[in-house]
């Protein structure tokens, strides 16, 4: 992947996608409601814990994106670089084949006196065998609005985010 003048614009894009944690939990209905988020673009790590959803999987859902921002969320990289949430994303679920998909992500990320804006649309997800964690496909996040210093588009690399619904 390709870096521009800015080296966290890649993980402002992909910053807030959502991503899953290290354990997994069984297909089924989920206890909580929430979902827990990593990424790790460009060298740099992105989490959060505890997102609140409104349904389980398999049902249709969205991810209240007050839960993942500051400061009622706990979203936090590594590198300097801060991000937030603009959108609530919306799931769909084929437990059939495998799969997750995302409407849409709009993102903005800050790094010093930079601001980047980015949105994804359709993402999909690949469900990791019989939990309810799911690995992203690869997918491009292109700027809406921030400094010339940002770049055009991002690419996050298939495997590079995941999420865990519990």
């Amino acid at each position: 992947m390709k870096i521009s003048t800015w080296p966290g614009a890649t993980v402002l894009a992909a910053a807030v996608i959502v991503g899953g944690a290290t354990s997994a939990t069984a297909l089924g209905p989920s206890a909580d409601q929430r979902l827990d988020g990593v990424i790790v673009v460009a060298g740099n790590t992105c989490t959060w814990t505890n997102a609140r959803t409104s349904a389980n999987p398999p049902s249709a859902l969205t991810v209240d994106r007050t839960t993942i921002n500051a400061p009622g969320g706990n979203l936090g990289c590594n590198g300097g670089i801060t991000a937030s949430l603009n959108n609530n994303p919306a799931f769909t679920f084929d437990d059939a084949a495998g799969l997750a998909k995302t409407d849409a992500i709009d993102i903005t990320g800050k790094q010093s006196f930079i601001s980047c804006r980015y949105k994804a649309t359709n993402i999909t997800w690949n469900r990791d065998g019989a939990t309810r964690k799911y690995v992203n496909q690869a997918f491009t996040a292109t700027k809406t609005s921030g400094s010339f210093l940002c770049p055009g588009s991002v690419t996050t690399a298939a495997g590079d985010a995941s999420m865990l619904f519990h």
